[in-house]
């Protein structure tokens, strides 16, 4: 059995605010001692269960927030930002039998979900076919264009949410509930720790099918300026539909996202400085 596992950090067990998450803030080191621990749960989790093999995506700002040291050293990590194709998926293939998204948020807007958002800042809205998806379901669809199903997310009980909405079913673990897009009712890490490696023992033996997207696949997003949507259309293959929104069609989910994917990183950077949160 080989488990792919993803990571993010606003879903992390006791993470609330900006300070938590963005490196050099007060509170970072702390979280990443919080991440790393829910990552080994569900390392360690899988391990029990029979994994053979485990290669967890850092998939946070600039994918490198897990402390090395401290990881389980029977997996293997993929680390940094710049080069990513499929970016919160890099390395994912038809070789692993399932993925955990560990640490994941709610998409951008949810009412109550901790730290919500959507990739950037920069994007309001992101659409597979028609159906508005967070950074869960676009990971999701990444994996299922390679036929491997999301056997287990964590993070609040917004995210866990949008994704049951989603998939359907899969072992979750909430770690949190959310009050604010800034505040949350907290579970101890102790806690999430054991509860999450429980639930990644039972995501290897649990019945998930893949979120197979039909082609042909439309990813469309929709940018918070005008600059923005207008910047993203100078990709080739990506179009304008509206002055904020622009779409990319091929014939999977990997080939669509790859021309959006550079879109959104070209607008984010060459667009005006936005405020830091």
């Amino acid at each position: 059995m080989k488990v792919f596992i993803s990571v993010d950090m606003e879903g992390a067990s006791g993470v609330t605010t900006w300070d938590d998450v963005v490196p050099g803030r007060m509170f970072y080191q702390q979280s990443r001692a919080l991440l790393t621990r829910d990552v080994n749960s569900a390392i360690e989790g899988a391990l029990e269960a029979g994994a053979k093999e485990i290669l967890v995506n850092e998939a946070h700002d600039g994918m490198r927030n897990l402390l090395l040291d401290e990881l389980n050293p029977k997996a293997r990590v993929i680390r940094g930002f710049r080069g990513k194709k499929l970016a919160m998926m890099e390395g994912v293939d038809e070789s692993f039998d399932r993925a955990f998204l560990v640490g994941y948020h709610a998409r951008a807007g949810t009412p109550g979900a901790v730290l919500n958002h959507t990739m950037f800042n920069t994007v309001h809205n992101l659409w597979i076919n028609g159906v508005v998806v967070g950074e869960g379901g676009l990971s999701a669809a990444l994996a299922g264009c390679y036929g491997v199903p999301i056997a287990l997310v964590t993070g609040d009980d917004k995210v866990i949410s949008e994704m049951r909405g989603l998939l359907g079913s899969f072992e979750a673990v909430e770690v949190k509930k959310g009050i604010s897009r800034y505040s949350a009712d907290c579970l101890n890490p102790e806690v999430t720790s054991g509860l999450i490696r429980e639930a990644a023992k039972r995501a290897l033996k649990a019945d998930v099918k893949p979120y197979r997207v039909k082609p042909p696949v439309t990813v469309e997003v929709e940018f918070t300026t005008l600059e923005m949507g207008n910047i993203a259309g100078w990709v080739p293959s990506v179009e304008n539909v509206e002055p904020r929104k622009v779409s990319c069609t091929a014939d999977t989910v990997v080939d669509a996202w790859k021309p959006i994917w550079t879109s959104m990183l070209l607008a984010a950077g060459m667009a005006d400085p936005q405020p830091q949160p």
